[in-house]
């Protein structure tokens, strides 16, 4: 089977059971296999650092207890001798350290042929060692016991020749037993075999939980995740287990919390767009119906009625363009360096005209020229829309104020109205498309329903922020802010 196509809980299970017998492997091969080979290389390392130390004592008038000292803590025996092989320490023993039929001179002689150094075993049995051999350099009661018949041993001989101060060369040999360790590895693959077996019981064990601990959490976030697919955004996810699958969880929670209000939002959109499509479309009807049936009668109401009618379509169909502009990054920005005052002043003369016959009252107070760097139509478009708005609700009070303020190098464009205001509670879904603020859809006097939306849209791809400020019976605020030239 693909590892790829396992659950997650039996893969972690796989790699952790991998891992113990990987373990396991590595640790029969060092315990068993290696270990011979690891103890000589000690012993070889111990030896070559106990011939050092001695030469640089060679000089040294207790160069004798010295020589007894590390004899004594390294198990080992030594020899100072000429390149003849004569013993040079008459109060050490002088007989051969190795237990077998080589010289001290061939040797010595073999390592002059080697650079100075040679090591070299050899295998003897335990009968060869001498009583007085300086590799048990004991009392009588530190001497092991010899017994006959014992297994073959090894014998590691190493030679090093240097010189004194005055250049005389001599030879340090030194000669450690090397025990056997195949008892020892024999021990310890017995005691293996048990190990192993309880170390991959507790390791399955181990690794079933941690598993279990692990995928369980997943395991139930992809199960919510295909509701969550499925169109059902009422799913939430819970926030439990390690830190990453928490965060995925209250990512997920938030993603569905989303999803639920822009569906939501959809549909609104849908009944609303369908509720101002209706009523226009319904009076265009009605009147070019009369208009046929009694092509006489035609009044220049119906003919306005009409006119109007077609016009708000036509708003409405180029505000929903230019939202999908907008948020497929579609409309690029052309921004020209210019006079913001006189761009409010001229925004608002317009929209005066356009409301002449309301008898609406709009001030505009600000604090002095101000130049900005932006695309002019579209900041235009985004006052003319708050204005809009404004208007549709500033309730029986027909005063509206827009007002200019320079604050921390950006400047802040407010439209005041004194309507009924907005509850707190609808105040962060003022700015989607529609949103509804109570349980009935009313069609705007004036626009498309979808200006605060495009407010929001423009100031964003500025760079700058926008936003409300409302109490109900007391009006609201609504302002943008974009970055002083």
């Amino acid at each position: 089977m693909n590892l790829n196509k396992l659950r997650l809980k039996w893969k972690i299970f796989t790699y952790l059971l991998g891992f113990c017998v990987l373990l396991l492997t590595v640790l029969w091969l060092f315990q068993t296999v290696l270990l011979d080979t690891t103890y000589k290389r000690i012993r070889e390392s111990g030896i070559r650092h106990s011939a050092a130390k001695i030469i640089d004592n060679i000089e040294n008038e207790n160069l004798s207890e010295i020589i007894r000292d590390i004899s004594y803590n390294s198990n080992i025996g030594v020899l100072i001798t000429d390149l003849s092989g004569n013993n040079l320490l008459h109060d050490l023993p002088s007989d051969n350290v190795r237990g077998v039929h080589t010289s001290n001179k061939e040797l010595i002689a073999k390592a002059q042929n080697n650079g100075g150094e040679i090591n070299e075993y050899i295998t003897f049995s335990p009968e060869s060692l001498g009583e007085n051999n300086p590799a048990f350099n004991r009392t009588e009661d530190e001497r092991p016991v010899r017994v006959a018949g014992r297994p073959p041993m090894q014998s590691l001989i190493y030679v090093k020749i240097a010189a004194n101060s005055l250049g005389e060369q001599f030879a340090v040999i030194v000669q450690a037993v090397i025990s056997p360790v195949n008892a020892t590895v024999a021990a310890l693959r017995y005691q293996l075999y048990f190990l192993s077996g309880i170390i991959i019981f507790l390791a399955v064990i181990l690794a079933m939980i941690i598993a279990n601990h692990v995928s369980k959490p997943i395991e139930e976030i992809s199960k919510n995740a295909m509701k969550l697919a499925a169109g059902n955004y009422d799913t939430r996810f819970t926030e439990k287990g390690f830190h990453e699958i928490a965060s995925l969880s209250n990512t997920l929670n938030t993603t569905a919390i989303e999803l639920g209000r822009a569906e939501s939002l959809r549909r609104d959109l849908l009944a609303n767009v369908s509720h101002d499509l209706r009523t226009p479309l319904a009076l265009i009807y009605s009147y070019a119906e009369m208009m046929h049936d009694f092509p006489g009668e035609i009044t220049p109401e119906q003919t306005l009625t009409i006119m109007d009618e077609t016009k708000w379509l036509s708003a409405l169909v180029s505000d929903v363009l230019d939202i999908s502009k907008m948020e497929n990054e579609m409309d690029n920005l052309t921004p020209s360096q210019y006079n913001l005052t006189h761009a409010i002043f001229d925004t608002t003369e317009r929209v005066k005209k356009l409301t002449s016959k309301k008898g609406l009252e709009i001030s505009v107070i600000n604090d002095g020229d101000i130049y900005v760097n932006a695309d002019k139509t579209k900041i235009d478009r985004a006052l003319y829309n708050l204005l809009i708005n404004a208007i549709n609700y500033s309730g029986d009070s027909r005063n509206i104020t827009v007002e200019q303020k320079n604050i921390n190098n950006h400047v802040r464009v407010s439209v005041i109205d004194q309507g009924d205001g907005i509850t707190e509670s609808d105040l962060p879904f003022i700015w989607d498309r529609y949103y509804k603020i109570g349980e009935t859809h009313k069609r705007a006097d004036t626009g498309s329903g979808l200006g605060l939306s495009i407010v929001k849209k423009i100031i964003d791809i500025h760079g700058g922020k926008s936003g409300v400020i409302s109490e109900i019976g007391k009006g609201s605020t609504f302002w943008f802010e974009i970055k002083i030239a």
